[in-house]
């Protein structure tokens, strides 16, 4: 599967965390910048990170991975700024990317495969889509490689979604279980209350 490339911004500067890094927050015993990185290897795909800058304290949850680091020094521009950089560094005879959103801690490797296999069971490049059990929209996403230029002339901090709506006529959703292609955690309210959730009594504040 080395013809698939799965990308992870990594490169925000979490401001709403209020002086706490989401990428760095403990999930099942690991930063979850790390955990989303070795649930994206163990599909077999190409990994890439992007981050502001090679030694930016989350460099330290990727120690010892076997994942391209990217570094993204115009990082304070938005979303595209990383998705224009990991596109453009991409290896050569990449077919599609998997766009994983850094901060969704209930993504698996079988969701991401879910998407890859879709779009390797298809005669013709489509886009595969992500969506919630109830089939709301969400993330991740794959573009094949088609989309690549498009992608590298997004700007600001709207992700992909222009990408998507252009080509929204040949894009294919995939549910995955219960909320996991929606749930993203921005603020500190956000991890109090998933962790909640998820049983965790020892919630961080």
């Amino acid at each position: 599967m080395l013809d698939i490339s799965i990308l992870i911004p990594a490169a925000g500067a979490s401001s709403r965390m209020r002086g706490r890094d989401k990428l760095t927050e403990d999930v099942e015993g690991l930063p979850l910048l790390r955990r989303q990185a070795l649930r994206a290897i163990d599909t077999g795909a190409h990994v890439a990170v992007t981050l502001p800058e090679w030694d930016h304290p989350r460099a330290a949850a990727l120690e010892g991975l076997p994942v391209q680091v990217i570094e993204v020094p115009d990082s304070d521009l938005g979303m595209s700024a990383s998705i224009r950089r990991g596109v453009g560094l991409m290896p050569r005879g990449i077919k599609a990317m998997v766009i994983l959103p850094a901060d969704m801690p209930e993504i698996e490797s079988e969701d991401i495969l879910k998407l890859i296999n879709g779009f390797q069971s298809l005669p013709f490049p489509m886009l595969q889509q992500a969506t919630a059990e109830d089939g709301t929209p969400g993330h991740p996403v794959l573009f094949p490689a088609d989309c690549f230029m498009a992608l590298q002339t997004l700007t600001g901090d709207k992700g992909a979604r222009d990408v998507l709506r252009a080509n929204a006529h040949r894009t294919r959703q995939i549910p995955l279980e219960g909320q996991r292609a929606l749930t993203d955690l921005d603020t500190p309210e956000a991890w109090k209350a998933w962790r909640a959730s998820q049983g965790d009594i020892c919630a961080a504040e």
